[in-house]
């Protein structure tokens, strides 16, 4: 019962309000995703060195789930975990930056060992939000793992942040340390739907 509790409280303070596990995700919808390599991740060494962990692929595809579900299996193993979305994440960089608090706020998302940021590149990002997301990944690098969940591919960050340099940048730290799943399959939320759509009457 104690244990519960924790993991509930470690949940709600990682902002992990939505929980997905690995047994609820439907590996045979995915056939391009190798399950033995998802469940050798949940085992968690990653956050042991400080790596980067990139789920990239269409809308729909289970990124969101996989990140999700290693965060939850990192907070039962008793790892500290903190999940946001890129543009909630940078909106609270700038305010930071606006009240002059940002170290503070850079500080404290260094302190979780897992931080997941997710829907890269779903939103447009504002003028000066590159900037601040890499001095962020610049202050975890090497210091704390990630997951990163994204529906464009990295040659087309340049365009997400709207600045080739700071894409550069940020690929150089998220790359050196990094292990990138791509998934090929179709959107599990449109399969159920999928004789409405424009496709399905083609002969």
């Amino acid at each position: 019962m104690r244990e519960g509790r924790r993991v509930k409280a470690a949940l709600k303070m990682g902002r992990l309000v939505n929980i997905k596990t690995l047994a609820s995700f439907d590996f045979s919808f995915q056939p391009s995703l190798d399950r033995n390599r998802i469940l050798a991740l949940a085992q968690l060494d990653f956050i042991d060195r400080n790596e980067a962990i990139h789920f990239l692929g269409q809308p729909g595809c289970g990124k969101t789930h996989l990140g999700l579900a290693l965060a939850v299996e990192a907070v039962k193993a008793g790892r500290s975990v903190y999940f946001a979305t890129l543009a909630d994440l940078i909106g609270s960089l700038a305010k930071a930056e606006r009240e002059g608090t940002l170290r503070e706020r850079i500080r404290f998302l260094c302190r979780p060992q897992l931080l997941v940021v997710d829907e890269i590149g779903y939103l447009p990002v504002i003028p000066g939000g590159g900037n601040l997301f890499f001095q962020l990944v610049n202050a975890r690098y090497e210091r704390g793992a990630m997951i990163l969940t994204s529906n464009r591919g990295f040659g087309e960050w340049d365009q997400v942040f709207g600045d080739s340099v700071v894409a550069a940048a940020l690929l150089d730290r998220l790359f050196h340390h990094a292990v990138v799943v791509r998934i090929e399959g179709a959107s599990y939320r449109l399969r159920r739907h999928a004789e409405l759509l424009p496709d399905a009457a083609a002969p």
